[in-house]
Order: C-alpha cells, then structure tokens, then sequence
C-alpha cells in the first residue's frame, strides 16, 4: 500500500515527523527515515518549521525505542522468535544477532539508528537482554537526536527534488546521506563563520 507521506503531513502537521520512525523503532518494520525526509522535504516547501519536524522525530524514534525495549524485555525471546517468523527473520539470524547485541550493546543501538532492518530490532534486543535502562535511554538519546538531524537536514535541503533525495537513498544508502549531510551542515557552518568575520 503505497502512503502519500506529503499529504499525511499537511493533514496531522509535525506529528508526521515522528510517526514512521515511532513505529519503526518499536520493531515494526516500516520506512521511518523515508517518512522524516518527505515530511522534511515538505518544511522544505514553507509549510513547516524544520526545527520542529527534527525535535517530532527524535522524540518519535525515543519513544518508539523505549515501546521496542518494553516489547523486548517484557515478551522475551519467545515473543522475539514468533515476531521473527511473522517479519520472515531467521531465528537463526536473530541468535547471531543477539550474541552480537551481548557484546556491543550500547553501540548497536546508536549506530542501529543509521542501519535499515537493524533499527527495527536493536531495541527489542536491547530489551530482551536486559539492557540497563540508564544506558539504553542514554544511547538511545544520542542516536536519536543525531539521526533526526542527518535526515531531517538531508530532506529540508534537498527538499526541492524529492526525486533526488529518493535516488540518493536507492545509491548510497544512509550512509552515504549521513555524509551529504554532514557536507551540507560544514558549508553551512564556514558560510555562517564567513559571515561573521565579514561583519568585524
């Protein structure tokens, strides 16, 4: 079923933001950074603040986060391996996954915020294996604040060619958009700087 994400975000407004990545990170498997682009995109138009759209989506990706570790660590690894086999996850992917998660915890949620497929389950796994909380939430934060930046940055700036924006996830993956990001962010920063040498 194909979403209109533009036209969802010119009927709620900026809960748009936060509503894919919210269901994403609660380990629904669902295009949470395809929907902030689009709603960034649309900010992009004049018809939303982008500090905004970016605050909804760290919100909605921490508090999405924080349902996929209630949903790990209160369901366990039986309700983990019937969500595997209802999303077609091997459960013998989710055992390597989860020996991984043993070792680099607090890593895999952060980085996971920038990997397709690992951001639907890193926090489910974090659940499950009884991540403290403290360092789950704190980890959490920070990727979270830190890809609602990169990809609403991404999407306001590049806003005027979605079609574009679409092709640069298709190649580079987000990845490659981190790095447009951070490129686009440093101009914006040495122009800024200029600016104000100038004015001295």
């Amino acid at each position: 079923m194909h979403i209109d994400i533009r036209a969802l975000a010119d009927a709620i407004g900026y809960p748009a933001a936060g509503l894919g990545i919210l269901i994403e990170s609660a380990g629904v498997p669902f295009p949470g950074e395809t929907t902030l682009l689009a709603v960034a995109a649309y900010a992009a138009a004049g018809n939303l603040d982008i500090r905004v759209v970016i605050a909804f989506g760290a919100v909605g990706a921490m508090m999405g986060a924080n349902l996929g570790y209630g949903v790990g660590h209160f369901g366990g690894r039986p309700l983990l391996e019937r969500l595997s086999r209802l999303f077609r996850f091997s459960t013998s992917h989710m055992s390597r996954s989860e020996q991984f998660f043993a070792r680099h915890g607090g890593v895999t949620v952060l980085i996971g915020r920038f990997v397709i497929g690992l951001r639907s389950w890193a926090s489910l796994m974090a659940g499950m294996s009884r991540m403290p909380i403290w360092a789950f939430e704190l980890y959490s934060a920070i990727g979270g604040i830190a890809w609602a930046i990169v990809i609403g940055t991404v999407g306001f700036y590049l806003g005027s060619n979605w079609g574009l924006v679409e092709r640069l996830i298709s190649y580079l993956g987000l990845g490659g958009l981190a790095v447009v990001a951070a490129l686009i962010v440093t101009v914006l920063l040495l122009r800024r700087r200029a600016a104000h040498i100038s004015l001295r």
